[in-house]
């Protein structure tokens, strides 16, 4: 079975990636299709479902062009918890809503935590509803969009979607659905069928499979688009984060898995649940975990952003200035909440802000700003878990930021933190190749992917950053009212105006 290689498919933010890997942990091939979300409105991010299909195809195309070893299994995974509704035929009914990113469903939010209880929701899901509740946006869908909603049979998100084109199974992890708030029970790990009339009436809710379990295997008609071998087999998948957690070896008891990409997900498996109203406390990925997690709307964002303002030079460019900057960014702080902000703030109408700007400031002082916001992010998260229980014995990084070290550093900077940068730093495709090679052999991900350096903070700017953190902290409370406003604003100008109707006038 040596001589034979997997092949994992991520579906993330701003790009799907695919990698062929062997079974010794071994890459032999990557392909990478770029898209962007879609942003109608403030608050809404949207990316096209049948996207996800095309780009795996594609992917597919270029992998298995010419030689390689044979194929023996397939891993998905994907951004999420996304919302992806299809009819009947598996057509999506409307764009796919993204992850906590998206903040449209605050009116349905305050609806069922009304009807169902505060106390009862945290109890069954582990943390109160919140943007990244996946059910308040299918909530939404069945609300105000009554014309999709009555087409809508099936729920897909990126992972299961690719599973069911390429098996026809219907299916979805247990981590994916524990994020489909408040439709999953925690402890009996299962949908909470006593809820569903109230969140997604009618809805045909997917069987529940763990992440490394076989979801069905490749048919005669997936493979004649992709060039996978017909009958190997395909695991269902899961989220992102978990994949990238599973591919960098952070996945044990005390490990914290910091993924550095367009936004930031902070992972940290614990061997009971633990729960924080201001965080998220999902199963894991595998049967038998719990997680207590975080995530940062916009980390990677902002810096792309920042990219596009000053021309889009070379990413590295900037890096290596924003390197020459001192720590600090030269008396700036920034309020990195580009689109509202997730864990643990949960604060979906808080907005971006930069403090102390002069005219003396460059490009290279933002984008170090914008970096070190990161760190003060990623502080916040860990001392909120650190002080709701959590034990965090170890901390790895992963994603695409981890590919320079400058990003990283900053981090263990500001936060006292080592981190274990692993060797293989290509992500959550890597980490779906994996759980597709377990599925045929007996592989172990530590001897796939060991460590390649521990970052050992800097002391030297630790009086600096923790001044900073205070104000970054003190920024956010003494601007939230002035932002709401302005949000609010934001809102009511992308909002189409209404015509008004005549009285008596037929509806």
């Amino acid at each position: 079975m040596r001589n034979v290689a997997t092949l994992g498919v991520d579906v993330g933010t701003s790009s799907t990636k695919g990698v062929l890997v062997d079974l010794s942990g071994r890459v032999l091939r990557q392909a990478t299709r770029a898209h962007a979300p879609a942003r109608p409105r403030p608050g809404w991010v949207e990316l096209d479902g049948d996207l996800w299909w095309a780009e795996l195809v594609s992917i597919c195309q270029e992998l298995l062009a010419g030689e390689h070893p044979p194929i023996a299994a397939v891993g998905v995974s994907g951004m999420g918890p996304c919302v992806l509704l299809a009819d009947e035929d598996d057509v999506p009914v409307r764009p796919a809503i993204l992850y906590g990113v998206d903040t449209r469903a605050s009116a349905q939010i305050e609806r069922l935590t009304a009807e169902l209880g505060a106390d009862e929701i945290a109890r069954r899901t582990g943390a109160p509803l919140s943007s990244q509740s996946a059910g308040a946006k299918i909530a939404w869908v069945a609300e105000t969009e009554p014309a999709a909603w009555a087409r809508a049979a099936r729920l897909f998100m990126p992972s299961s979607w690719l599973v069911r084109h390429l098996t026809g199974a219907y299916v979805l992890d247990h981590h994916s659905a524990s994020q489909c708030a408040p439709l999953y029970d925690l402890a009996d790990q299962d949908w909470y069928a006593a809820w569903a009339p109230a969140v997604a009436p009618g809805l045909e809710l997917p069987p529940l499979r763990w992440a490394n379990e076989v979801a069905g295997t490749v048919t005669a008609v997936a493979a004649a688009v992709t060039g996978l071998p017909v009958g190997i087999p395909v695991i269902t998948g899961t989220i992102d984060a978990w994949a990238e957690a599973i591919s960098v070896d952070a996945h044990g008891i005390g490990d914290l898995l910091l993924m550095y990409g367009t936004t930031m997900f902070l992972v940290n498996t614990v061997d009971a649940q633990v729960t924080e109203p201001s965080l998220w406390s999902p199963v894991g990925a595998y049967e038998g975990t719990r997680s207590l997690a975080g995530g940062m709307a916009t980390t990677g964002a902002v810096t792309t952003w920042l990219r596009d303002l000053v021309g889009s030079p070379d990413h590295q460019r900037l890096v290596d200035a924003a390197g020459r900057v001192p720590a600090g960014a030269d008396g700036l702080v920034m309020l990195p909440y580009f689109a509202g902000e997730r864990t643990p703030l949960l604060d979906p109408d808080a907005r971006g802000v930069i403090a102390g700007l002069a005219l003396t400031h460059t490009a290279a002082d933002l984008y170090r700003a914008a970096l070190e916001a990161t760190g003060f992010g990623v502080r916040h998260n860990v001392e909120t878990m650190l002080a709701a229980g959590a034990k965090i014995s170890r901390v790895v990084a992963g994603g695409g930021g981890v590919q320079g070290s400058l990003w990283p550093q900053i981090v263990s900077d500001i936060t006292g933190l080592e981190q274990v940068i692993p060797t293989q730093t290509i992500g959550a495709s890597y980490g779906a190749a994996y759980l597709a090679a377990q599925s045929v052999a007996d592989v172990a991900i530590g001897d796939w992917n060991p460590p390649r350096e521990v970052l050992v903070p800097d002391p030297r700017p630790r009086d600096t950053y923790d001044e900073l953190y205070r104000l970054y902290r003190e920024l956010y409370r003494g601007t939230a009212d002035v932002v709401h406003s302005l949000a609010r604003l934001q809102q009511q100008a992308a909002t189409p105006p209404t015509t008004p109707r005549t009285p008596g006038a037929s509806r």
